[in-house]
């Protein structure tokens, strides 16, 4: 019997079988694509939703719904159980916000609950890994205050390297302007960015091709790592396997870890980053 239960946010990018096996339940985003609404158990799959926007559908997406939130916590709150949260960086959507909403609602009708909701700063496979983080702590029979306390004292040193095929995509989420998106284009330009202390996506430099970018990400992890013992990485792709394998090659010849979880960036997210990112996650000195 878990001790705690630990919900996420579909962002969290974790594969179906991970969250079965671990019980972690999930609470939906939703996107819109060709005019048609999609989230929760009307979704598509990940290769339909990259091949749509591969023929030239742009997604639009909106941050979690505080009735859903309120929803899958009652359903523990009647049961008893303690409730740790971990949701989507608030600097990249006002999910945590709808969150802490829906739980200080709970409250005034249940105000013995317990419920944390950790801000984890993190997108992607980085918020999964985190959430991994909280359940290796939960089985290992840590209370949930001291996995709290942990995620806390910890979240900011997990790492967020990615790049991305097409800057268009980044152009329209803002993070790049239009003349830069087409001379990168052009100049076979590929971005590196991170995610900050303050959990926003930020541009760190550019390199010229895509294998050149897949090198860089694994080259910038080996600054980051210097006094942490990673034991699994994480790595997510827009639709990209074969790319994401040959990061999580390298990452094995280079630091020996054998331990490598590869999975899609969930539509959230993909709509914002495009077909063709790749991003890898792990703990180090700092972002």
């Amino acid at each position: 019997m878990d001790s705690f239960i630990i919900t996420t946010d579909t962002t969290s990018d974790l594969p179906e079988q991970y969250l079965k096996e671990h019980h972690i339940d999930i609470i939906p985003l939703y996107y819109v694509l060709d005019g048609i609404h999609y989230g929760g158990e009307h979704n598509l799959t990940p290769e339909d939703f990259y091949n749509k926007m591969k023929n030239g559908l742009m997604p639009t997406t909106n941050a979690c719904n505080p009735e859903d939130v309120k929803s899958l916590f009652m359903k523990y709150i009647k049961q008893g159980k303690a409730i740790l949260h971990i949701a989507f960086s608030s600097g990249l959507s006002s999910s945590y916000s709808n969150a802490v909403l829906a739980v200080n609602e709970l409250k005034e009708s249940y105000p013995d609950a317990v419920i944390y909701v950790i801000d984890s700063l993190c997108a992607s496979l980085g918020e999964g890994l985190l959430v991994h983080k909280a359940v290796s702590l939960r089985d290992k029979g840590t209370s949930i205050e001291e996995t709290v306390q942990w995620l806390e004292e910890n979240k900011l040193h997990l790492c967020h390297n990615f790049t991305v095929n097409d800057l268009f995509h980044l152009h329209r989420g803002g993070r790049v302007s239009k003349t830069t998106a087409i001379l990168g284009t052009l100049v076979n330009v590929k971005p590196i960015l991170h995610v900050d202390d303050e959990g926003h996506l930020i541009p760190l430099f550019n390199v010229r091709g895509r294998k050149k970018s897949l090198h860089a990400l694994v080259d910038r992890m080996a600054e980051q790592i210097e006094g942490y013992e990673n034991d699994i990485v994480f790595i997510s792709h827009g639709d990209s396997y074969e790319d994401a394998q040959y990061v999580g090659n390298l990452v094995k010849k280079r630091f020996g870890i054998e331990n490598i979880l590869i999975h899609y960036v969930s539509p959230t997210i993909g709509a914002h980053s495009g077909p063709g990112t790749i991003a890898l996650f792990f703990m180090g000195e700092k972002r």
